[in-house]
This record gives structure tokens, C-alpha cells and sequence, in this order.
């Protein structure tokens, strides 16, 4: 049965090259692809292979671009602050634990409504926890792991290919509504190989260009030598209120805008099952499974995880009997799933956790324990 997949950018290469890949190196072959200027970044496993496969390119000899490991996360995140600040298009990755480093820096950056891609290549927890797969920092990007009431476009991949699509993907809503976005990626997508497209070269765009794209950089405006500044600091309670209600009117036309889902099988099913990221392949076999057995079970996958696709998980429940959320975590994305059906039908959970990923038998004998042998 094919997807259905509501929302989401293709690309479309003639002749096109097929490379085999892992996740995190294709993430760096996209940065440099899709123009970016500048990569800050500090190792990490299971993310370290952006920045090695980025020091490997040399892209400051082809393009321009310009990698460094920084001396730390958080050193990272605002040597990213600072390059979003003069309107460059610049990315940061990390996992976890060092994403929780980033944390006020990403919180400043949105408070100084700028641009930047950030990639979370999760791993387990909390604390150092294990440097096998998980999917436990949905809340850290969701929620806003940071301070203030800010969001980020969270996007989540779970293929190779949406690895790379989602770096460009990721720069262009990021710029169009100055807001930081993040791919959030589990340890699994980043570690696997597969096979890929790659975008054709996307030229890097001149200061020009950026004075004239972002009036509001450092770099000037309108052309003027006059230079701006950027700051998320402001101590006058009544502006503040005004930039906070100005944050949100973008957050909720991201809202209406830019909700984006997957859809397997879903309209004939008695079952629906809510994964995102790689879980979702699994679930998909476990589909199979279960339909094996008389079991009829469609997935809806949310790809991004914010803004949630609520009306779309509420439109797809309708009609069934209940709802499993599958998490590489102890439950966190099922919350979002019973407030999108508003307690209309039974919603339960099943994770792994520590590093251990489920087989779609499990994934079929949970549906089975959980919902069909307790729903009357």
C-alpha cells in the first residue's frame, strides 16, 4: 500500500546520481549543497560524523563555507547566534546531552528572531545515559527546551533521504519566518546507510544579496553602511510584551501553514498507530504483520513533530477503535496524540528504552495486549 504524504517537499533531479550513505554524512553533503555558510559544531556520538564528513569535503575551498569545531556546545551554538545575526545561512549539530548545552542559545536566538538549522541526533538518557538510539528529547524540542515561550520548527526524519531533503527544507522555513529550526533525527537514521539523492549546488548568496534578503542583519540596511542591532534583551516590560505576541502570531501561522504528516493504510483501518522518525519503518512492517493475522492497522507518521498535525491525527482517528503511540521513549508524543482526539477513543503507549529498539512482532503483540484484548 503507498503513503500518502500530505505537506512535504520532493525533489525532482533528472539523472539523477544515487550515492549510498550514512545519515549524518548526507546531512553534511546537503549543508554544503543547499548553500550554507557556515557549520559549528563540537563531536559527539552518534552525530560525529557531520563535522568529520564536513572537515573531510574542505567545502572552504569550493564554496566557501566555513567549518569549526568549537571548543565546546555551547561555544557552538553562539558562534551560530552570531553568524545568524549578520543574515548567514548557518547550522550546528550535536545529541542530546550537548543539545541540552545549547539550550539558552537557542533560546536567545529565537528571542532575537533569527535563522538557524539545528540537527539532534538523539540518544539515550537522562544524563549521558547510552550512545544507543532513542527518541527521548521530543519534549526538549517540542516544548521549547530552553526559557521564554519560544518554539521551533521541528522536523523529523526517518530515511536517509528525508535527512538531506529536510537540510534544505529546514534553512527555508527557518528563514522565512526567522525562527531557528531543528531535524530532529534519531541515533538510527544518523548511523544507517542507505541510498540518496543529493541536490544539485545551490549557489551561496552574495552580502548583496543578503542585505537586501535580511534588512534586519548586522550587515546593514538597504544598503546602508548603518549596522543594526540584534539582541534578545529588552527591558522595557511593555515592548517585551509586544515582541512575546509578535513571537506568537508567527508561531501560530507556522501553525496553519506549515503542518506536515505521512499516511499508511489509513482510511480502511480498525487500528491507527501514531511513530515518528525511524520508528515509523518498523511499524510499518508491523502493519503487514497484523494484517496477516486479520488485524487491520493504518500509521499516520508526523513528520513535523512541531507544529504537531493535530487535526490531521483527530481527521485519522475517527471511526477507529483506538490509537497506539510507538516511542523510542517512556511516552512523550502521546500527550500531543490525545489532546489532537480530545479522549474520544482509547490511546495507549509502547516504548523501548535504553538504546533497545523494538521488532514489529512486539509492536503487533503490544496492539494486540493493549487495545484489542481490552477494548469491549
Amino acid at each position: 500500500m503507498l503513503p500518502i504524504i500530505k505537506n512535504i517537499y520532493f525533489i525532482h533531479i533528472m539523472k539523477e546520481e544515487v550515492r549510498l550513505m550514512k545519515g549524518n554524512e548526507a546531512v553534511a553533503h546537503a549543508a554544503i549543497l543547499y548553500g550554507c555558510d557556515g557549520y559549528f559544531g563540537y563531536p559527539i556520538t552518534p552525530q560525529s560524523e557531520v563535522l568529520e564528513t564536513l572537515e573531510a569535503l574542505m567545502p572552504w575551498e569550493t564554496t566557501g563555507m566555513v567549518v569549526l569545531q568549537a571548543e565546546s556546545e555551547v561555544a557552538a551554538i553562539n558562534m551560530v547566534y552570531g553568524g545568524a545575526a549578520s543574515g548567514k545561512a548557518v547550522m550546528t549539530s550535536s545529541s542530546s546531552p550537548g543539545i541540552s548545552l545549547k539550550q539558552e542559545g537557542i533560546s536567545y536566538i529565537a528571542g532575537s528572531e533569527l535563522p538557524a538549522l539545528i540537527l539532534n541526533v538523539m540518544r539515550g538518557g537522562p544524563g549521558l545515559g547510552t550512545i544507543q538510539p532513542s527518541q527521548a528529547d521530543y519534549f526538549q524540542a517540542t516544548k521549547g527546551g530552553g526559557h521564554g515561550d519560544y518554539r521551533l520548527i521541528v522536523l523529523s526524519p526517518s530515511s536517509v533521504q528525508e535527512m538531506v531533503d529536510f537540510v534544505g527544507l529546514g534553512f527555508d522555513l527557518s528563514f522565512k519566518y526567522r525562527t531557528p529550526a531543528m531535524i530532529l533525527a534519531d541515533g538510527i537514521v544518523g548511523q544507517m546507510m542507505e541510498k540518496v539523492v543529493l541536490p544539485p549546488q545551490r549557489p551561496r548568496r552574495t552580502d548583496e544579496e543578503i542585505r537586501r534578503q535580511c534588512p534586519w542583519a548586522t550587515t546593514g540596511r538597504n544598503g546602508e553602511r548603518k549596522r543594526n542591532v540584534v539582541t534578545s534583551l529588552e527591558l522595557e516590560s511593555s515592548r517585551m510584551e509586544i515582541i512575546n505576541h509578535r513571537l506568537q502570531a508567527r508561531y501560530r501561522e507556522i501553525e496553519r501553514n506549515e503542518t506536515r504528516w505521512e499516511e499508511i493504510g489509513v482510511e480502511d483501518a480498525d487500528y491507527l498507530i501514531v511513530a515518528f522518525g525511524s520508528i515509523a519503518r518498523i511499524c510499518a512492517k508491523a502493519m503487514e504483520m497484523a494484517e496477516e493475522k486479520g488485524i487491520k492497522a493504518g500509521i499516520i507518521r508526523p513528520i513535523t513533530l512541531w507544529p504537531f498535525p493535530k487535526e490531521a491525527v483527530e481527521k485519522a482517528a475517527r471511526g477507529k477503535k483506538g490509537i497506539l503511540c510507538v516511542e523510542l521513549n517512556a511516552g512523550q508524543m502521546i500527550e500531543d496524540v490525545r489532546l489532537a482526539v480530545h479522549d474520544s477513543l482509547p490511546v495507549e503507549h509502547y516504548g523501548r528504552l535504553g538504546g533497545i529498539i523494538p521488532s514489529p512482532q512486539e509492536i503487533v503483540d503490544a496492539l494486540e495486549e493493549k487495545l484489542i484484548n481490552n477494548i469491549p
